[in-house]
């Protein structure tokens, strides 16, 4: 089978397409044939040694496909039957060894491409309006990136309920896409005006209820000057860089304000919470309460381009490797 590899951390141009044998599934896991893997800045920290992975390894963590083999002692899906992930080590190849119950079931309906580009950041986008910030009626939300794939899913949940966002985006041929998703106001983040400035301006100098930063270095700082008193910042990625050391008392200067850095590992690591959050992700895409936009998709043997692509911020949506 034909896998992406990463002899040692770097640049976008250490993954490498090679061969490698079949797998086998071991006790309470599936062999899976992969029809699309997801791309996404987890892969990024990964591959440049941020998460402590020492090479080779294939990267990727997210997909879905057809069960092809299935170990001893899995109660569930079967061969044949069509599965989807967030959290498969080796996800960049034809094919995958996945735990049996970090798996969820596709629906009918639903293909696998869409299922592989919408349940990482679908699920992400779930636990946060619904658990770490359950935004109200009338509130304002700082939305960063929201043309992006995560970005456009939170400000659509978000707008549906009433709040008000104001998305940020790197460039301005990404505006369109954010309004389209449902941001009242966009700010295009150029590097040479004061964004936290801007986006009090666009509250009559008050500030947003929330942020949802998935930038990190470039934005953290105007997010916290941006928020109300006692506002809310949700730090949930790094596509920057590692957001600089802060002292606690830096939140009460800035407004006795709340910073939670969640991840999706605390929020669907339980096969009962993950399979219910998929079922709702799965539930909105089918109406509509969360589009798709799929930015690109590209073969397995040009994962670096899909990851130059990423990191490059030229891209809308969310990217797809393919087998």
């Amino acid at each position: 089978m034909r896998a992406v590899v990463v002899e040692r951390p770097g640049g976008p141009e250490v993954l490498v397409a090679t061969d490698r044998p079949d797998l086998e599934p071991g006790p309470g896991e599936l062999v899976v044939a992969l029809a699309a893997a997801g791309v996404n800045f987890k892969d990024v920290y990964e591959r440049e040694g941020l998460t402590g992975a020492a090479g080779p390894f294939v990267p990727g963590c997210e997909g879905a496909g057809t069960v092809i083999a299935v170990g001893p002692d899995v109660r569930g899906p079967g061969v044949g039957d069509r599965v989807a992930w967030w959290a498969a080590p080796g996800s960049y190849a034809e094919q995958v060894v996945v735990r049996a119950d970090a798996t969820v079931p596709v629906p009918d309906d639903v293909s696998e491409a869409d299922a592989a580009a919408v349940l990482l950041q679908g699920l992400t986008a779930h636990y946060l309006v619904t658990s770490t910030y359950p935004a109200r009626k009338g509130e304002t939300a700082l939305v960063h990136s929201a043309a992006g794939g995560l970005g456009q899913h939170l400000t659509r949940l978000l707008a549906e309920r009433g709040v008000r966002v104001i998305g940020t985006v790197s460039t301005p041929d990404k505006v369109p896409a954010a309004e389209a998703a449902g941001a009242a106001a966009v700010v295009v983040r150029d590097g040479t005006s004061d964004l936290a400035e801007r986006v009090r301006g666009l509250t009559e100098g008050d500030g947003v209820d929330v942020v949802f930063d998935g930038v990190g270095r470039d934005t953290f700082e105007a997010g916290l000057r941006a928020l109300r008193r006692r506002g809310t910042f949700v730090l949930v990625g790094a596509a920057s860089g590692p957001v600089p050391a802060l002292d606690p008392q830096a939140l009460a200067a800035h407004g006795s304000l709340f910073l939670t850095r969640p991840t999706l590992v605390d929020h669907a690591t339980d096969p009962a919470e993950l399979r219910s959050r998929a079922a709702d992700v799965f539930q909105w895409l089918r109406e509509g309460r969360l589009q798709l936009t799929i930015g690109a998709r590209y073969p397995l043997d040009q994962a670096a381009r899909a990851h130059a692509d990423l990191q490059s911020r030229r891209t809308t949506g969310k990217l797809l490797l393919l087998p």
